[in-house]
């Protein structure tokens, strides 16, 4: 039957099924957690559905689903322009410099379980102590985005984490204490860095430069953030530009642990 000569396959057809698959898994992962999910699921089942009825031959439908996809491209731009910035910063500025990172891209293809380097023990530890003092800190998590264009703002270090230094880095009177401090796998590699603040106007009023600058790294890329609140002492975990919620510190070690390697 004419209908099932798609079932004829080339190496060329398998080729083309592994990119999409790949494209696919980069830009579900780029808008996973926000809201932007749930559209970009509408967006895959109104595809489908799209493919479907041409290859069922079904005009009139397929006509109609066709010119929305069409007309509808202009308002995805619009609706995914945020998403759209970042996914294009991740291609430009993802670290391919080492064999880890490399493989790392591609590891939704493995099945055994992976660990991430970065003590985040001593980073949560340290936070928990500054809040509790009310010592204000800015701390940003590399991820597969490189960040060299904010690191070159402050003062380049190369300290493995522990908890008395990042301590002492925020400490009020330390030098170091203003700005971020950005954290590459297992390394505080800059300090006194200054970040981008987001211009987001759903930012609760309470949150102040710390938070803005936080939200505004992580819009841009696909960084973590940890806030230590001045004048609560709480700690805010931010990702993709969005507060993440957790129940106490043993659940946020392991959303950062579980978002470092995903």
């Amino acid at each position: 039957m004419d209908f099932l000569n798609f079932l004829d396959f080339k190496i060329t057809d398998i080729i083309d099924i592994i990119l999409v698959a790949v494209l696919l898994y980069y830009i579900y992962k780029l808008v996973r957690g926000s809201v932007a999910i749930n559209i970009f699921i509408g967006i895959v089942i109104v595809w489908a559905l799209w493919k479907l009825t041409e290859l069922l031959d079904m005009k009139m439908i397929s006509s109609m689903v066709g010119g929305f996809m069409n007309i509808g491209l202009i308002a995805l731009i619009i609706v995914f322009q945020q998403e759209l910035r970042k996914f294009l910063l991740m291609i430009g500025s993802t670290n391919f410099a080492t064999k880890r990172n490399f493989i790392k891209h591609f590891k939704f293809l493995k099945q055994e379980a992976m660990t991430t380097d970065t003590n985040v023990e001593a980073i949560v530890n340290a936070c928990d102590k500054m809040g509790k003092s009310k010592t204000g800190a800015l701390l940003v998590l590399e991820r597969t985005n490189s960040l060299d264009f904010v690191k070159s703002t402050g003062d380049k270090m190369n300290i493995e984490i522990t908890q008395p230094i990042l301590e002492s880095i925020f400490y009020k009177n330390s030098p170091l204490h203003d700005g971020a401090a950005v954290v590459e796998n297992n390394t505080i590699v800059a300090t006194r860095v200054i970040l981008p603040v987001s211009q987001e106007r759903t930012i609760p009023l309470r949150f102040g430069l710390r938070h803005r600058a936080a939200v505004g790294i992580t819009e841009k890329t696909d960084s973590l953030a940890l806030v230590v609140s001045e004048e609560t002492g709480t700690i805010s975990y931010i990702k993709n530009g969005e507060f993440v919620l957790y129940k106490d510190l043993d659940e946020l070690t392991s959303l950062i642990k579980e978002d470092l390697i995903s």
